[in-house]
């Protein structure tokens, strides 16, 4: 997979299908939106790619909004790499390209740059100066710059259209193994393992700590989550909350890993959640949370 950092492509890639999207969380919507384009690529002979943009615009319009991600970019990278696409275009979303109009859009970048053939996009699209570009306004100039527009239609779950924010609904309500049935794998955090106060090794328990940064804040409890670095792939339970028994201030990702007890700071770990097991409690005291989390850890290992 050829990735670009702007829609200057190479020659190969060009007259090709591409899928436009934010594709947070590739979910199985956008699954099925990449799998028709894959299907009309290879039907035509035609080189394949997505279209994506960076950071995610409604992230670049509104600062106030964080933990909205689904996804981070690394992992969507990575993801999209499995579906052996040809190409991935990463458009740096930012001022001066979100003041385009929709027809300067297309015109400078759908027809000039990637001379694409066909475009697949969900129904909800929209694009170019304040969203006014929709799937009719790509209709309206597909003979005009050679290209056609196809719609793939919603991906449906029990009569509900499955899209990011559905999705983002679902983790904040802690439905993880739903989440995970409509994304088509178990969703996950990546981060890097910083210092915390060691609280967790003095009552036995130790812990890897990760800040969520702008990931989708789950439901505050305790989950059984599978942990993954280079070295390993653990089982675990992980706390996503401020340990309200400490009066803790800042919120956190603690995961305690079965079978590793060794310092893992600075290190990339993944945290893949598989099972929501109670909500985040202030205890009594040390004896008190010692003993639930003896708990947490039986049921989480079964």
């Amino acid at each position: 997979m050829k990735i670009y950092k702007n829609p200057n492509l190479n020659l190969k890639h060009c007259n090709g299908v591409i899928a436009i999207g934010n594709f947070d969380g590739l979910h199985l919507g956008h699954q099925k939106v990449i799998n028709e384009g894959k299907r009309k690529a290879k039907k035509n002979k035609l080189p394949f790619g997505v279209m994506t943009f960076e950071p995610v615009p409604v992230m670049f319009f509104n600062k106030k909004i964080k933990n909205h991600r689904i996804n981070s970019l690394e992992q969507k990278k990575f993801y999209l790499k499995k579906f052996k696409i040809d190409f991935l275009i990463i458009i740096k979303f930012n001022k001066k390209f979100s003041s385009q109009s929709p027809e300067q859009f297309i015109k400078k970048i759908i027809f000039k740059k990637t001379k694409c053939k066909y475009l697949y996009v969900s129904k909800n699209f929209k694009f170019g100066f304040k969203r006014q570009g929709n799937i009719s306004t790509l209709k309206k100039f597909e003979k005009k710059y050679n290209f056609k527009n196809i719609v793939t239609e919603p991906f449906k779950k029990n009569n509900k259209t499955i899209s990011s924010t559905f999705i983002r609904k679902k983790i904040r309500l802690g439905k993880i193994e739903e989440v995970n049935r409509l994304l088509g794998r178990n969703w996950c955090v990546i981060g890097q393992v910083i210092k915390g106060q060691r609280r967790g090794r003095k009552i036995g328990f130790p812990t890897c700590n990760l800040k969520l940064n702008n990931y989708v804040v789950p439901k505050l409890g305790v989950y059984a989550v599978k942990v993954k670095s280079k070295n390993f792939n653990k089982n675990g339970i992980a706390n996503v909350g401020y340990r309200p028994t400490f009066n803790g201030q800042n919120l956190l990702l603690e995961t305690n890993i079965f079978g590793i007890n060794k310092n893992l700071y600075n290190k990339e770990i993944s945290i893949s959640f598989k099972k929501f097991i109670r909500p985040e409690k202030k205890f009594r005291n040390l004896i008190y949370l010692k003993k639930q989390i003896q708990l947490d850890i039986k049921q989480a290992k079964k």
